[in-house]
């Protein structure tokens, strides 16, 4: 028995099953119940899955090529160490979570997993003396369904839509206080890092922030049990909260912003270099995340509806550009004390998975520290006013630019880079075989 196993055995005496789950390539958590008793096999590395579970789609299909090629085989499972909590928001409290991370049967990590991607790239910063720092800020919306559509929370008359969202409101945060006080409750038991709740610009939209780690694997992974903490909370009192890039048009979706930047093993910011414009190290990351922003984004906007967030005018970017307290461009630097210059790194939407979206940001970033690239000049004014290089507009043309990147195979992992595109090419042929409500309108009487 672990000493972690011990603390929570004796801290939660009335658990009695753990949900023991790893996020797949879509961010979907996958696993198994295990009782309590067999924590210890969990924690041995002796605990199995196919290594197929990582590449479901996001109906949760096997992807045929992928399982009949290997034979579906399995691979290891260890406990991710700090990762062993309860879930306040369990019917009757009676179930903890404990996050898994896959290896071969070899003990050799699987370059499938994304939490393995993360970590490979991260031990290359550490082996320079660089310890990459980053936070992470999470949109979401809260609402109620209404035959399976998403129906705002806010307040206005029966019937009518909501006009504007009263962005930085603090009335509409007394609306859910009880919600959020439990939000924050939650937080406080499983360690998170809860750092304010601010009401967003949509109608219905909140924004978690979490403080800024020095470890991008424990910042990845507590993104992760905050998306599961705030929709367990939200379904205790009534309600859903979606982390869907875009649930209602015409509105500002929902993003999940990284901050980043970067030590060294004295603890000094890299970035700063007592100026404004901070030092020729953030220049060469500003330039490497500009230029593979194009192949990253599948891995930031991993679904069709993910594309509907990233369009003009709606607080999302639509180009690889950057600035200084800039917010319609994709790279953020926020101005103010030098000593905590960082990259606001703003495309991926809430619902990616933040193992693969650390690992996109640092590894395009290693790449600008390692050649010593050249940012371009930075935006200022309108972001929205490029003519060049657009971000993808639509998952078809994202997948294409993705399966053909030499920067993800050798950046990130071959096996991923083909995984998540066979992923993405079955969730667009089932798409395309789709009639929507639409179409009909439109076209059934034509």
């Amino acid at each position: 028995m672990t000493i972690e196993t011990e603390w929570f055995l004796k801290t939660y005496p009335n658990i009695t099953t753990i949900e023991a789950i790893m996020p797949d390539c879509n961010g979907i958590m996958r696993g198994k119940w295990v009782p309590v008793q067999k924590l210890d096999k969990l924690f041995s590395g002796d605990a199995k899955l196919p290594k197929s579970a990582l590449n479901l789609d996001v109906w949760g299909r096997d992807v045929e090529e992928l399982v009949f090629e290997s034979g579906d085989e399995d691979g290891l499972c260890a406990a991710v160490e700090g990762s062993l909590q309860a879930t306040p928001w369990s019917p009757g409290e009676r179930y903890g979570e404990c996050q898994l991370t896959m290896l071969n049967q070899d003990g050799s990590p699987y370059m499938g997993d994304p939490r393995q991607v993360l970590q490979a790239i991260v031990n290359k910063y550490h082996a320079q003396g660089w310890h990459p720092v980053v936070a992470g800020e999470l949109e979401f919306s809260l609402v109620t369904l209404n035959h399976q559509r998403p129906v705002h929370t806010s307040k206005t008359l029966p019937g009518e839509l909501p006009i504007g969202g009263n962005l930085y409101g603090i009335d509409s945060l007394l609306e859910h206080e009880a919600l959020l006080d439990d939000i924050r409750q939650a937080c406080q038991i499983q360690s998170l890092p809860f750092d304010g709740v601010v009401k967003e610009s949509a109608p219905s939209q909140y924004e978690i922030n979490m403080r800024h780690h020095s470890d991008p694997l424990l910042a990845a992974r507590q993104i992760l049990q905050m998306r599961r903490l705030v929709k367990g909370v939200a379904s205790k009192h009534g309600f859903v909260a979606t982390f869907m890039p875009k649930p209602f048009i015409g509105e500002s979706g929902n993003g999940m912003h990284i901050h980043m930047s970067l030590l060294d093993n004295d603890d000094r910011n890299l970035f700063d270099n007592g100026q404004e414009q901070g030092s020729e190290l953030l220049q060469h990351a500003i330039a490497g995340m500009l230029k593979h922003m194009r192949d990253c984004t599948l891995i930031f906007a991993p679904h069709i509806n993910s594309y509907r967030r990233l369009e003009p005018g709606v607080h999302a970017p639509t180009y690889p550009a950057w600035g200084y307290e800039n917010r319609t461009v994709a790279l953020r630097v926020p101005t103010g004390a030098t000593k905590s210059r960082r990259i606001e790194h703003r495309v991926a939407g809430a619902e990616a998975n933040p193992y693969l979206v650390m690992a996109a940001v640092l590894a395009a970033a290693w790449d600008g520290l390692n050649n010593k690239l050249t940012a371009p000049p930075p935006i200022r004014g309108d972001g929205y006013a490029q003519t060049i290089d657009p971000l993808p507009v639509h998952i078809h043309e994202a997948v294409d630019i993705f399966s053909a990147s030499s920067f993800i195979a050798e950046g990130l992992s071959p096996e991923l880079r083909r995984h998540i595109a066979l992923t993405k090419e079955q969730e667009i042929l089932e798409f395309r075989r789709y009639i929507s409500t639409m179409e009909y309108q439109t076209y059934l009487q034509y």
